[in-house]
């Protein structure tokens, strides 16, 4: 007799019991609720393990057995001027990863302007990996607890990657005569640059025309006065480096342009001509690359979330960051004749921490009701 058919028996006879058998009526109950119970906890665990197929169990520190065996996906998340650069390294990655480990790894591509990417990473993006424009936008990913702090011992160069000077792009013959930082606050100059309160890009371009006062014996009321001359000759602040760029060749606003080196550099690759000089006294534009240890941990990516990052610094793909027109973090890749051709040295060249560190710049700068928006407030007055 199978057990359903016991049980059906049982459940009849306890409807309709003997009065003599009060003993056997209670022991038959317990019996009847402790089979009821070892069906259910039955079809629990069948069910549970047929959600495995779908849902594959994560280990401790968020492996998946997914992420040890088949296809690997990541997310990196960077600003706007790295594309062409991180196109050209994301294929030697993947094929060494693929000889190294046997595993096809993808990699989703986010790009934006810095501090909006920043937004989106924090805002719910599940980025793996983050390579933006300055460190202060990596410190905020840190703050809103998805960074651990220290990262950026965890890689070299203090975990700058890549890194540019400031340029400053004019028309073909360069009309207005414009060479130099000064030349931007001369009347009748229009110039195109993106808005520092959605670019880390804006933000070098404004610290460069800063610097390039109070690094030159000028006072910080001197450099207030200069940098509101340029800023009242922008006519439209973009939203980032890359749309900037597009204003000026493509759209044919402005007669300077201040922007990446590397920018304009690749901008030649792609068959510009830009005419452009590299200001004597410039800003060293250092981007910081990071792990999302959060998210990583999440999606069980960490080893070749790391791998990754680690390659960047190779010099395999350094030369990559170099012919888009990133100057080398490494010392051996920029001593090669076709980079130290490529980027001559710049005579004055000071770094964020020479104005303070990020903390003091975004407070004194870029914060709401700091310099910048008082700029823009007398301009529109």
């Amino acid at each position: 007799m199978s057990p359903w058919q016991r049980l059906t028996q049982h459940l009849h006879w306890l409807q309709q019991p003997p009065a003599s058998t009060n003993q056997s009526f209670t022991a038959l109950k317990r019996f009847v609720s402790l089979f009821l119970v070892g069906i259910t906890l039955s079809l629990a665990v069948a069910s549970c393990g047929q959600g495995t197929t779908n849902n594959p169990a994560t280990s401790p520190g968020g492996a998946s057995p997914a992420a040890n065996k088949g296809n690997v996906e990541l997310t990196l998340v960077s600003f706007a001027v790295t594309k062409a650069a991180h196109e050209a390294i994301i294929p030697k990655f993947v094929e060494q990863w693929q000889k190294e480990k046997g595993q096809t790894v993808t990699l989703n591509q986010s790009y934006g302007g810095s501090g909006s990417q920043t937004r989106a990473v924090i805002d719910g993006l599940e980025a793996d990996i983050v390579h933006l424009a300055l460190a202060f936008d990596t410190q905020r990913i840190e703050k809103a607890g998805l960074i651990q702090p220290g990262w950026e011992k965890e890689v070299p160069n203090e975990g700058i990657v890549s890194k540019s000077v400031a340029a400053i792009v004019t028309r073909e013959g360069n009309p207005k005569g414009i060479k130099t930082w000064e030349d931007l606050s001369k009347d009748g100059v229009k110039v195109i640059t993106a808005d520092p309160k959605t670019s880390g890009v804006a933000r070098w371009n404004f610290l460069a025309l800063w610097g390039s006062v109070v690094k030159t014996g000028g006072d910080e009321t001197k450099a207030l006065d200069f940098t509101s001359k340029v800023y009242k000759n922008v006519p439209i602040l973009t939203k980032d480096a890359r749309e900037a760029t597009d204003v000026f060749f493509k759209q044919g606003q402005g007669d300077a342009l201040i922007n990446y080196e590397n920018e304009i550099l690749l901008a030649g690759e792609k068959g510009e001509k830009p005419t452009y000089s590299i200001p004597d006294v410039n800003v060293s534009i250092d981007n910081p690359i990071a792990i999302v240890d959060k998210n990583v941990d999440k999606h069980g990516t960490r080893e070749v979330a790391e791998a990754f990052v680690k390659f960047l610094y190779t010099p395999e793909a350094q030369r990559e960051f170099a012919k888009a027109g990133f100057r080398p973090v490494d010392a051996t890749v920029a001593a090669e004749p076709e980079f130290a051709q490529k980027f001559p040295p710049v005579k004055n060249l000071f770094t964020a921490q020479d104005l303070g560190g990020w903390g003091e710049i975004e407070k004194q700068f870029f914060a709401d009701g700091a310099v910048f928006d008082k700029i823009q407030g007398s301009i529109r007055q």
